[in-house]
């Protein structure tokens, strides 16, 4: 399967760029998680080079950073909607779904070019981005289409009429930005999710961490209230004063997103159907 860009269309509306939206859009998909440098304690700084370890090799996240040459500075806008939205690389190459474009595609065109407005004016950081480390047949790109063709159906987030606009804003970050999804969901041999959203992954990397249910399940958080999972994402300690450690970095964004955000993210999962799964991995 060919890599398949965006319309023309897409890209040919007039857009101002809203930078307070793109650091809103850079928070809540914790873009600094993965591609800020190893040992950078900028997290604006977003060099690249961690390591992902998976079953089929090593993925290493590239230099984002506003650098022309080893970065995105020379990237036209076109190009990193096309990354985003529908897992196409600059030289039209498909990009492995290590990063999550099948979420980003939720996200509406105006927020990906106020993100990428915002990714440029970060600090350019010069050191080049690492090769992925991967077995065959993974490291043959080609493969990446087979999956996009089983897994990818890019669409546009759609507002649920019958709920609330804080409802649908948070539904939005959820599903979208944020891909709480791509770690809380289990996938299949093939890397592609299943049908037991948020029910949470024993092992999310090879021999690394892991993730809980967040479901109302008695598994997940069906305890919790909805202040006590907004606290969390605003604080970064749970309800039992824990440090979620496997959730630092992601917590480190989320405290960073208007109160409001926050508030309509907590509402949001307060509704996830309960499911059971990983219950020796229970939050507090």
């Amino acid at each position: 399967m060919a890599p398949r860009r965006l319309p023309a269309s897409e890209l040919a509306r007039a857009h101002t760029p809203n930078l307070a939206n793109g650091e809103v859009l850079f928070n809540a998909g914790n873009c600094s998680g993965c591609h800020q440098t190893p040992g950078q304690e900028d997290r604006q700084v977003l060099g690249g080079g961690l390591r992902l370890p998976t079953a089929f090799g090593t993925f290493v996240a590239p230099n984002i950073s506003s650098d022309p040459a080893h970065g995105i500075g020379g990237w036209t806008e076109a190009e990193f909607l096309n990354a985003t939205l529908r897992g196409v690389g600059r030289r039209g190459e498909h990009l492995y779904p290590a990063f999550p474009y099948s979420t980003y595609s939720l996200l509406s065109t105006s927020d990906v070019r106020d993100l990428f407005a915002y990714l440029k004016t970060l600090p350019a950081a010069t050191n080049p981005s690492a090769p992925h480390e991967l077995s065959f047949p993974f490291n043959i790109r080609l493969t990446v289409g087979g999956w996009k063709l089983l897994y990818f159906k890019p669409k546009p987030f759609t507002p649920d009429p019958a709920k609330s606009a804080a409802w649908n804003r948070g539904a939005y970050l959820v599903e979208g930005p944020a891909h709480c999804g791509s770690c809380h969901t289990p996938h299949n041999a093939l890397g592609g999710p299943t049908d037991d959203r948020y029910v949470g992954a024993p092992n999310l990397e090879k021999g690394g961490r892991f993730a809980t249910n967040i479901t109302q399940h008695a598994d997940g958080i069906g305890d919790w209230s909805e202040q006590e999972i907004a606290d969390l994402l605003k604080t970064g300690v749970d309800r039992c004063f824990n440090e979620p450690v496997g959730m630092r970095a992601v917590l480190a964004s989320t405290s960073r997103l208007p109160d409001a955000d926050i508030a309509a993210m907590a509402s949001y999962l307060k509704t996830l159907p309960p499911r059971p799964g990983n219950a020796q991995r229970k939050s507090c």
